[in-house]
């Protein structure tokens, strides 16, 4: 078929349609030229048509951000919501609607400052969901404000000497997070290891947060150089139960065998910063997800209605 991206409705009408990447693209994303948002954007296209997952049986939640147009640039349900409300809203949906393929796409300062508390929780909460968190180091959409990530002595808007403080690590936030079944660190600049990471989360029944480093080319074009034109300052993070993406060996000398399993390790590795770490931290699969043991029963549509009506009535004069 076309690779011109159609409509929700016409790929609705025609379930037995095979579709390919550009038709999960509703429109063109408008991000700043070398934005990694389209990094990640194009690996979540080639994932959903791997999957061939239908438009109509997913959803993508976001807040407010550059990372949060996501949903506008999805050929699939989306939600916009406001600042740091992202996961509350993708765990009620994953609630009413257990049957959608749901994603949640963040940026740093959306997640870790006004939605930290809602982040902490939804990690407990554990809902089969594969969250992204798009992390530039900095408030790109607002113009330039320190966000909980940017390096220490980076110079912004609002800290025109320097950062302060230094920076919150979202790995080691998540990891410490009791009932956190998933966590795993990429980069838009490697774009076999970023999708690799996006199918392995999407694989694993929980709340699979990734964490993906990106450039802002407007405000933070240097944070990550060193990284990208020297790959002896990554280290891979291998194992049979891991990330391992054909080709990378060869690039990245640097790579340690490490078990997804032994949270121990997971906490140490994501502490260290010695080297910038890519792979699977922490994954176990045996963890309660929130949306099996918090099911809602199913109401017909009927009934929503008579409810809606009834709260109404409460209201009326």
């Amino acid at each position: 078929m076309s690779s011109i991206p159609i409509s929700l409705l016409e790929l609705e009408d025609d379930a037995s349609a095979c579709l390919v990447a550009d038709d999960y693209q509703k429109k063109e994303g408008k991000w700043c030229a070398g934005c990694g948002d389209f990094g990640a954007l194009n690996a979540v296209k080639r994932l959903l048509a791997k999957e061939q997952l239908r438009p109509e049986k997913m959803a993508f939640v976001s807040g407010i951000g550059c990372s949060s147009r996501f949903p506008h640039y999805v050929n699939s349900y989306g939600f916009h919501g406001i600042h740091g409300r992202a996961l509350p809203i993708a765990t009620g949906l994953k609630l009413a609607r257990p049957e959608l393929d749901v994603f949640v796409v963040m940026g740093d300062g959306d997640c870790t400052s006004i939605g930290a508390g809602h982040w902490i929780h939804a990690t407990r909460y554990n809902a089969n969901m594969t969250v992204l968190l798009l992390d530039n180091n900095i408030y790109g959409l607002t113009k330039n404000q320190t966000s909980p990530t940017t390096p220490q002595g980076h110079a912004s808007n609002t800290s025109p000497r320097g950062s302060l403080l230094p920076p919150l690590n979202p790995l080691q936030t998540t990891l410490g997070v009791s009932n956190a079944s998933f966590v795993a660190q990429t980069a838009d600049w490697v774009p076999a290891h970023l999708y690799a990471t996006l199918q392995a989360a999407y694989e694993h029944k929980g709340f699979s947060f990734i964490r993906i480093l990106q450039r802002c080319p407007k405000f933070t074009p240097d944070v990550f150089a060193k990284q990208v034109k020297d790959p002896d300052y990554t280290e891979l993070l291998i194992h049979e139960d891991g990330v391992n993406a054909p080709g990378l060996d060869k690039l990245f000398k640097a790579q340690r065998v490490h078990d997804p399993k032994d949270i121990d390790e997971a906490r140490a590795l994501a502490q260290r910063d010695d080297k910038l770490r890519l792979g699977i931290f922490f994954k176990d699969a045996s963890f309660p997800v929130y949306d099996e043991i918090r099911a809602v029963p199913p109401v017909s549509a009927e009934e929503k209605v008579n409810r809606l009506n009834k709260e109404f009535d409460r209201y009326a004069v």
